[in-house]
């Protein structure tokens, strides 16, 4: 067998499911008959740091190096022994594998605490009505999390629970306090990484390594294990990819970089990384490849095969999660949100409906990058069979898609087919607000499974919204999250402050409206943002039109994608984030929302001109149904008897239909003619029907029969209230 390609997320990305790069890479790969292996080196790190053996040694190494030490490390050390009697049944735990565990952490009589543990101390409030599960997952983590300070206060300054050096990584314009850094000894926690390298790099022996950067936060130990690898393997070639590469390293040119990497790809990495294996393999030239940064004569150079075209998002595979430690992931709460909890809490298969983002407009986003402006769905059928697929060789029904923003039209088209072949499936996304997302086409998205969406709502300000081209208004984006909340989706929106021109007053005017949001019970979690300038989107390309000025028109031989920048026109946005963020907190947990929104700043602060009841007005507005809707039937066969009805001496049949959901019966009472009519039609509007119906077919065969008024009985109760059992118009 040829020598693999070795695919490596490094430490540290996420704790909960594999960061799913390297799986979509290896499904691609088994469709060309590549071999290839891969690791997650983070949570395999993880597991050797948060053992019984890797406490021990952790605090022989400590005691060995004498440091310093601050009230905090020192109670920790003297805890040592409950540490290391309890972490491997707390890791056990978070695995899913000690869930009765809960309840002796719940009685905090089992974990010993340090400083982590002062923001637990209101556990009723933080979790609410959330079950024993939840809390001893939040206090086991804040357990990890007191571990975690003890490392880095004592042993390894960079290091964090879930990543690593990442201050290094970001907006390092320059390359020098990194290749510093890698210039000092290798650090305590870089020592266990790098012995985890060396054993697989002995089992694989591979051909060329692959190291995938998502984030600055794996940036240091990438560059580490390049490190490595070019001493200790110095035959094998190293590629760098991923998110970070993506943005910020399109204009690098420092060459240093080259020491721990051969090539730097861009972009998708199906066909790059297809055409560097060809490449070493003496079937390419190195002027055939594509997107590939590399070093020619000590100097940098970018090559880019544009003849090679990238794959469609059909060619490319399942992901395929085979061969890393799935049962063996953690599933930590470090927050009580319930986004994040959602988030982090399970092994979540991850999928993509559609390459890119079907909107590319907003001005805030990275536009101008193929990742966003190339946009390619899949079809729903293909998605269902990698589901099925991935359901196998997992034995996990949950997914995550990952897209930049979910089309509306093909989550219905995946809903149906999901309900079509009967899967038992959860599966949440990221959505725009779109006003096409009704209340009938969330319930068909609960009724496949769908159990939460995320969504932009961004500066919550018709003026700022509109300046953004996000394509959607505050008061739409409410009623969408009612029609979301209504049928049992849970929301949650990213909201952003700081944008170019916003005033204070604009700033207090979004957190009204976001109160308001809370407080009519259509949004159920939400996180703020500063607004990031960066070089690939539409403000950071043209910087004047959005009347800020950059700090420093400079490109940095590393990484350059945030740009400092100054907004004259604005507010100070800084100033904010705090009063912004503790208010969010309370709304979240129900509390505090009569509160003025003056209380949260320890500064002067406009009042709101919202009115007190815009989101409530907004939410009442009547929905128009869609003249394109299809009527589809999603409900049990019902059951039915002819009545007898009177009043005041007049007698007459009524047919009385019930229809059994899985809460509650449905009844209604309706004309015998127009009742069998109807009880003949809904079968037919089932998903395994051939037959597209559409309400006009309907209404010619409603008429067919005899029958008159076909509006009046189809837009009027009971017709329109069958949507409680099943009859919707999508």
């Amino acid at each position: 067998m040829d020598a693999p390609i070795f695919l490596i997320t490094p430490p540290f990305t996420q704790l909960n499911t594999p960061y799913p790069a390297t799986a979509y890479l290896k499904g691609f790969f088994n469709t060309k008959n590549i071999p290839a292996v891969h690791a997650d080196l983070g949570i395999e790190v993880t597991l050797a740091i948060f053992s019984k053996s890797g406490l021990e040694s952790l605090f022989e190494a400590i005691e060995k190096k004498q440091p310093e030490l601050n009230a905090n490390a020192a109670r920790i050390l003297a805890l040592k022994e409950d540490y290391i009697r309890t972490i491997d049944e707390v890791m056990l735990f978070l695995q899913g594998k000690r869930n009765t565990l809960a309840h002796l952490i719940c009685k905090r009589n089992l974990l010993p605490e340090a400083s982590r543990f002062s923001q637990a101390d209101d556990l009723t409030w933080a979790f609410g009505a959330m079950g024993i599960q939840d809390r001893a997952k939040y206090l086991a983590t804040m357990y990890l999390e007191d571990l975690s300070d003890l490392i880095k206060d004592t042993i390894d300054p960079y290091f964090g629970f879930s990543r690593y050096a990442e201050s290094l990584g970001r907006s390092a314009n320059s390359f020098d306090e990194l290749y510093a850094v890698l210039h000092q000894p290798i650090s305590y926690i870089d020592g266990i990484l790098l012995q985890i390298l060396e054993s697989k790099m002995a089992i694989h022996q591979p051909k060329l390594v692959c190291l995938s950067v998502p984030f600055p936060g794996n940036l240091y130990t990438s560059l580490r294990c390049g490190q490595w690898i070019k001493k200790h393997y110095p035959q094998v070639t190293v590629a760098m990819g991923g998110g970070f590469a993506n943005t910020e390293l399109r204009s690098l040119s420092d060459p240093r970089v080259f020491e721990y990497y051969d090539f730097i790809t861009l972009d998708d990495g199906e066909a790059p990384l297809e055409l560097l294996w060809e490449h070493l393999h003496g079937k390419r030239e190195l002027t055939e490849l594509k997107r590939a940064f590399t070093l020619e004569n000590k100097k940098v150079v970018y090559i880019n095969n544009t003849a090679c075209a990238d794959y469609k998002q059909g060619q490319v595979g399942t992901p395929d999660y085979a061969g890393l430690l799935l049962d063996q992931y953690i599933s930590a709460i470090e927050v009580a949100n319930p986004m994040h909890s959602l988030w982090s809490d399970g092994r979540w298969n991850k999928l993509t409906m559609a390459h890119g983002c079907y909107w590319a407009k907003c001005t805030f986003c990275d536009i101008s990058l193929d990742y966003i402006k190339n946009y390619e769905p899949v079809t729903a059928s293909l998605l269902v069979d990698r589901m099925e697929e991935m359901i196998a060789k997992t034995g996990q029904n949950g997914f995550h898609f990952v897209d930049e923003a979910a089309p509306p039209s093909l989550m219905k088209s995946l809903a149906m087919e999901i309900i079509r072949r009967k899967l038992v499936v959860s599966w949440w996304t990221n959505v725009r607000f779109e006003k096409s997302f009704t209340r009938d086409l969330c319930l068909l998205l609960k009724a496949s499974g769908c159990i939460a969406v995320s969504g932009g709502l961004e500066v919550a300000s018709d003026r700022l919204l509109k300046l953004i081209d996000k394509g959607i208004t505050v008061a739409q984006v409410a009623r969408v999250c009612k029609h979301f909340t209504e049928s049992g989706i849970m929301v949650h929106a990213y909201l952003m402050y700081g944008f170019p021109t916003q005033t204070a007053q604009e700033t207090i005017d979004s957190l009204e409206m976001v109160r308001q949001l809370f407080e009519t019970g259509v949004l159920q979690s939400a996180f703020w943002h500063l607004f990031t300038m960066t070089a690939h989107s539409p403000v950071g390309l043209d910087p004047v039109k959005f009347q800020v000025r950059k700090q420093s028109n400079t490109i940095g031989t590393f990484a350059n994608n945030d740009i400092q920048h100054d907004d004259p026109s604005g507010a100070d946005h800084e100033s904010f984030g705090f009063g912004l963020k503790k208010a969010l907190l309370n709304y979240m947990h129900g509390t505090c929302l009569d509160f003025s929104l003056r209380e949260w700043f320890d500064f002067k602060v406009p009042k709101t001109t919202v009115a007190p009841d815009f989101i409530k007005q907004a939410i009442d507005e009547p929905e128009l149904p869609s003249n394109h809707a299809k009527p589809i039937w999603l409900g049990l066969n019902p059951q039915w008897e002819i009545v007898q009805k009177s009043k005041k001496g007049m007698s007459w049949e009524q047919m009385q239909i019930n229809f059994q959901t899985q809460r509650s019966t449905h009844a209604i009472s309706v004309d015998p003619e127009k009742g069998a009519w109807l009880l003949k039609v809904l079968p037919e509007l089932q998903l395994d029907n051939p037959k597209q119906w559409t309400v006009a077919l309907l209404k010619a065969d409603y008429e067919a029969t005899g029958l008159e008024d076909f509006e009046l009985f189809w837009d009027n109760k009971p017709v329109n209230a069958l949507y409680k059992a099943g009859l919707l118009l999508v």
